[in-house]
């Protein structure tokens, strides 16, 4: 057998591998969905390299090790694994913080917590749509209260119809999601050839059949590190007497140092040194890394000024944040144009320099999937109740965020903890509430769900799932099949287990980690919106042109002077809320890195790289073993991020 052939059967995706991932999603969904939405103790999916499906990983390898030795005709192939993997991660993108948790936590509510006082009622009822919200008292008192069984004729006549039209419009913008991952993969991937730095850990993880990296005594030594501080500070938060590691979660150094003003502005600020955490930023470029951490600094200093100012809306860090994700977007695009040329000439039949039969699907399929989508999102929204004008600037904004989000995914890889960078915030700030009529702002308040935050965001997950394709050489449209399928049984199985979970437990009883902030926050807004139109914000506008024009400036100084040490996404994820818990971690990889290549050069990073993804999988491991022994044991325990 040659080289390329045995490489070949090595990455095949095969049937027991596809029955296996459809088999553990559900498995991986009721997990994630019980220890987030009942013990609030291991939060998975907020981080951009998942929990569960490394640790669900990281059990079929040493499974895998142990057939090697009884029966290695039937160990998982690296294609294999990475096929349970990526189908297990991408049912994460699902049951995660910022997609369908949030949704039953915003399509009931404002039937449930509607008052005299907060006028609801009056003010919105008569624009949500009977077939998206659940409105039935009897159901909704199980679904709140709890000690109730969902599994009922009554229950299910209630809610069936929503989740079939809320399943088919995210399966409508997941589909789309992979037309646009598709027309821009060659390029990323195999062409600027971008580091994709959060497949580093399964890439290796799977590495003859998981042999590779776990005889690697550079990642043993990491992982026992991490182990050992959750072992330790597990104990510690089930029995406090016991000593702790301390700095390892946020800890607030500051708070008994600055206690007047205007420093008391930054004494919240804490210090954390999660191990998974540094181990994921020293697989960054080091101009990404600095700049994360330095630009939070900077914000800090910001606090600062307008507590010694007193001024009103000074930093706007919010309105920053929207300018330099649409001047990422731009330049994402930028960078991409002369490939996007040779698609649209490919997929409209002139001569064209690509060739797209080892894509996901052809370039004329994408775009002609992208332009449906797009027809079906906005007759969807149109008959909810959002005019049309708005749902196109809707969905514009947020496939325009999610393209940006990508962009730095692949190019980065690193955390995108996003909060208020949305369509809604944005039309609001841009155009004033009072040019919208209140059917549309209402369907825009249900539609909050979905883009509060984009810690699962799925696009990420997609592209870093072709380059693994690309990467092993598994083949780009069978991969696609297997991620459809995924979808398809993530989907259902989210349901079934948000339901099943509720109405056993209660949203407002102990279900400690249900997501019933968002919508407080969905429908609290609104009335606001209803009760006080607003004007266009010149001010929030200028901080936006503010936040894309420091973008570009960097972005240019960046490539054309070497010596330029600030990368602009850096600036836009400092400013947006995704250093609060990671600025110190960072600081630290970063220091660490530095020092390793200016002393020992490529050969020692490459030498004690296994040292940072043992960081990773450690932390990982303990935190999943944790997050087990916690619903077992009826306890909340201790989890390894905030």
């Amino acid at each position: 057998m040659n080289t390329f052939d045995k490489k070949k059967t090595t990455t095949l995706i095969t049937g027991r591998a596809l029955l296996l991932g459809v088999l553990l999603i559900p498995i991986n969904v009721y997990w994630m969905t019980l220890v987030e939405v009942k013990y609030y103790s291991l939060d998975g999916s907020c981080l951009p390299l998942f929990i569960q499906p490394i640790f669900i990983m990281f059990v079929c390898v040493v499974a895998n090790v142990l057939l090697k030795r009884i029966a290695p005709r039937r160990m998982l192939q690296q294609g294999e694994l990475l096929t349970v993997y990526i189908m297990v991660a991408i049912s994460c993108t699902f049951a995660g913080h910022d997609t369908m948790q949030n949704m039953f936590g915003s399509i009931a509510h404002p039937f449930r917590f509607a008052t005299e006082e907060n006028e609801w009622k009056t003010l919105f009822f008569q624009y949500l749509p009977t077939w998206l919200t659940v409105s039935d008292p009897q159901s909704l008192q199980g679904f709140y209260e709890g000690e109730a069984k969902f599994y009922t004729n009554h229950n299910l006549t209630v809610w069936v119809k929503p989740l079939l039209f809320w399943g088919l419009f995210f399966l409508i913008m997941m589909f789309m999601m992979l037309c646009i991952n598709t027309l821009v993969r060659k390029r990323w991937a195999e062409q600027e050839k971008l580091a994709y730095p959060i497949i580093q850990l399964p890439l290796h993880l799977s590495e003859a059949g998981g042999s590779s990296l776990l005889n690697n005594r550079m990642m043993w030594a990491g992982f026992s590190i991490a182990v050992a501080i959750g072992m330790i500070n597990g104990i510690h938060y089930l029995f406090p007497q016991f000593p702790e590691i301390p700095y390892i979660k946020r800890t607030a150094v500051f708070q008994n140092i600055f206690t007047e003003r205007p420093w008391s502005a930054i004494r919240g600020t804490r210090i954390s040194v999660y191990p998974f955490a540094v181990g994921l930023a020293f697989f960054l470029p080091l101009d990404l890394s600095f700049s994360c951490w330095f630009f939070f600094v900077v914000r800090l200093a910001e606090y600062v000024i307008a507590a010694a100012l007193g001024t009103r809306y000074f930093p706007a860090l919010n309105e920053q944040a929207y300018g330099a994700w649409v001047a990422l977007f731009i330049l994402a695009i930028w960078v991409t144009r002369r490939h996007l040329k040779e698609v649209f000439k490919k997929a409209l039949g002139f001569k064209s320099s690509l060739d797209d039969t080892n894509e996901p699907m052809s370039y004329r399929a994408a775009l002609m999937g992208i332009l449906g989508s797009l027809i079906a999102l906005g007759i969807f929204a149109n008959i909810a109740g959002m005019a049309l004008w708005i749902a196109s600037i809707f969905f514009g904004i947020y496939f325009l965020l999610s393209f940006a989000i990508t962009r730095v995914r692949a190019e980065l890889g690193t955390p995108h903890e996003i909060y208020f960078v949305n369509p809604h915030d944005m039309l609001a700030m841009v155009g004033g509430t009072r040019r919208f009529d209140p059917s549309s702002l209402t369907i825009m308040s249900l539609f909050y769900w979905f883009n509060r935050g984009y810690r699962n965001h799925p696009m990420p997950n997609q592209i870093e799932a072709f380059k693994l394709a690309e990467s092993t050489g598994m083949g780009n449209r069978r991969l696609w099949i297997a991620m459809l399928i995924a979808i398809v049984i993530g989907i259902i199985a989210t349901f079934w287990a948000n339901l099943d979970i509720t109405f056993r437990n209660g949203a407002v009883a102990k279900a400690g980690g249900f997501k019933g902030w968002v919508g407080r926050e969905s429908f609290g807004r609104l009335q606001r919106w209803l009760h006080n139109p607003s004007e266009p914000n010149a001010v929030g506008i200028s901080f936006m042109g503010i936040g894309a024009l420091l973008t570009f400036v960097m972005m240019y100084m960046r490539m054309t002077f070497l010596w330029w040490p600030f990368h602009p996404a850096g600036y836009a994820l400092a400013i947006s809320f995704a250093m609060d818990y990671f600025w110190f971690a960072f600081f630290v990889a970063w220091f660490l890195k530095l020092m390793i290549l200016r002393h020992g050069g490529l050969r020692l990073h490459r030498r004690v790289a296994p040292l940072f993804l043992g960081l990773i999988l450690g932390d990982y491991v303990i935190g999943s073993i944790w997050a087990i022994i916690g619903p077992v044991s009826g306890l909340r325990t201790y989890k390894i991020f905030i």
